[in-house]
């Protein structure tokens, strides 16, 4: 039998064998899309039924676009049922590739689905605002182009809400199952004891997939609870609950949480900010009763005092620079440092005012991003993690030859093939953002908005820098082909960028 090679050429058996059961060489069969048609199928008509709950909103507040999203509704459940009906029974598990597929392909289809009543609504003048709305409500992102949020109809809030939870659900259940089976970016060091198969993944998936959404709907159940206590209207409350635990950052209100002007629910969005941030598969074994693993665990420690430094920094920056004072200072500080850093992207003050100091540090937090394994976005504290123990590794052994080093991940020893994928990962990270901003400015942006557009999409963070894009600011002003660039940088950093990558080698396709 002959197996591909990692150059793309033909070789024997014997040769082939190093490459033989990666994961990331297709196998020597046809690539079934039926599977992957079927989920997507499914996901699809649960989109569309959703759709209904919006509308239900506006038709008993007798606004009229409740006829947009019923339209919208039968058209995408139409046809999510059409694809599940012409494909069912034909799932038995996904392979690696498949899942691949599956995972672009439905982040794809579900934002161009989920941007039809966004666009029938009439809210937005064109189908790339209504796209790049949908694909930040999806990615978590929390950039928008809609204006005067406080004049918009109540359903197209509820929807844009509903898209970043459904959105931060879908992304806990692909960081935890299907990103450390298709190994991307060294992901494979969470994998969970229940997927030790990379052959089949969707049975593995629906093991978890119950106890993370119990433990994902109470903590917006808590949220709603507390912003509501805390003064907010239910409607208000419940929207920025969600858009809180899914760390997203749509609001409700232009000028995003400052609206309320409230330390108390500033408080409270930085605790549900953090919670979204931290490990679902974590927050499963507290719910069990099981509570030092997250005191423990190696990547939250680091999480924690990440987070810590960049506050006490830009708390004594704003002292500095008389910005504000006390613990006016540490309240602004904390909950700006916290949202960017969560990829959350809510703002209490324009922090790109504070001064230069404020913008760098800023700037350098919208890469970083949670934790692997929550709805949080960027680098992953643990790639960081990984980095820093591999150039400690190599600093220690040109310091001592003969010295044996072993770099260990909560007391596990981290494989070879983890750091090799950390690194490809970080690479191709600011390869990406690289390219991307220079591809903005010359769409005529100037520096600080295409530095700082390309790494909040590629971040998935939200506001960036500037006047334009900054905390006050909004992304209507763009071009069109400069929302269409972010709107693809938006997907390439949810989706881990291996994953789009992979697509387009021919090998992948080929048979």
């Amino acid at each position: 039998m002959q197996t591909p090679d990692i150059m793309g050429l033909q070789s024997d058996g014997r040769a082939g064998a190093a490459f033989a059961t990666d994961p990331l060489i297709p196998a020597q069969s046809a690539l079934d899309i039926r599977p992957v048609l079927l989920v997507i199928g499914i996901l699809t008509a649960i989109l569309g039924v959703t759709m209904m709950a919006p509308a239900i909103v506006d038709a008993a507040l007798g606004n009229a676009d409740w006829r947009s999203f019923s339209v919208a509704s039968l058209i995408t459940t139409l046809f999510g049922l059409g694809l599940w009906l012409a494909t069912r029974g034909t799932v038995r598990g996904l392979g690696t590739r498949q899942a691949f597929m599956m995972t672009v392909s439905a982040w794809l289809v579900l934002t161009t689905f989920g941007a039809l009543p966004i666009y029938l609504s009439g809210v937005v003048p064109s189908f790339t605002d209504a796209f790049f709305e949908a694909m930040s409500g999806l990615t978590t992102t929390g950039a928008t182009v809609i204006t005067h949020l406080e004049a918009t109809p109540p359903g197209i809030l509820f929807w844009r809400a509903i898209l970043q939870w459904l959105g931060g659900l879908g992304i806990i259940v692909m960081a935890v199952a299907i990103l450390p089976m298709l190994q991307i970016g060294g992901m494979q060091i969470f994998k969970a004891e229940a997927f030790d198969s990379t052959d089949a993944i969707l049975p593995r998936v629906t093991q978890i997939s119950g106890a993370m959404s119990m433990i994902y709907i109470s903590l917006t159940v808590l949220c709603t609870f507390a912003y509501f206590i805390a003064g907010m209207s239910l409607s208000d409350a419940l929207f920025h609950a969600m858009t809180t635990v899914a760390t997203g950052g749509f609001s409700t209100k232009d000028t995003s949480l400052a609206f309320f002007d409230s330390a108390l629910i500033d408080t409270i969005a930085m605790v549900f900010m953090i919670a979204g941030s931290l490990p679902f598969l974590l927050w499963v074994q507290v719910f069990q009763g099981r509570l030092k693993p997250i005191w423990t665990d190696q990547q939250v420690r680091a999480f924690f005092g990440i987070l810590l430094m960049f506050i006490l920094a830009i708390w004594a920056y704003e002292s500095w620079n008389e910005a504000h004072f006390g613990l006016d200072g540490l309240r602004y500080g904390a909950f700006n440092v916290i949202s960017i850093m969560t990829g959350t992207g809510y703002a209490n003050d324009d922090y790109g005012a504070w001064g230069p100091f404020s913008v760098a540090l800023f700037f350098v937090i919208t890469f970083i991003g949670g934790c692997a394994g929550s709805t949080s976005c960027g680098l992953k504290v643990f790639r960081v993690q990984v980095l820093f123990m591999d150039l400690k590794q190599h600093l220690n052994r040109l310091a001592f030859p003969n010295g044996i080093f072993i770099r260990r991940f909560n007391g596990r020893p981290i494989p070879g093939s983890v750091s090799q994928s950390v690194m490809a990962f970080f690479f191709l990270y600011l390869l990406s953002f690289a390219v991307l901003a220079v591809l903005l400015s010359l769409t005529g942006l100037d520096t600080l908005t295409a530095m700082s557009g390309a790494a909040t999409s590629l971040s998935n963070v939200g506001p960036g820098l500037g006047e334009i894009i900054g905390p006050s600011g909004n992304f209507a002003p763009l071009s069109d082909t400069a929302k269409w660039l972010l709107i693809l940088g938006m997907l390439v950093g949810r989706l881990e960028f291996f994953t789009i990558l992979v697509l387009i080698l021919p090998r992948f396709w080929r048979s």
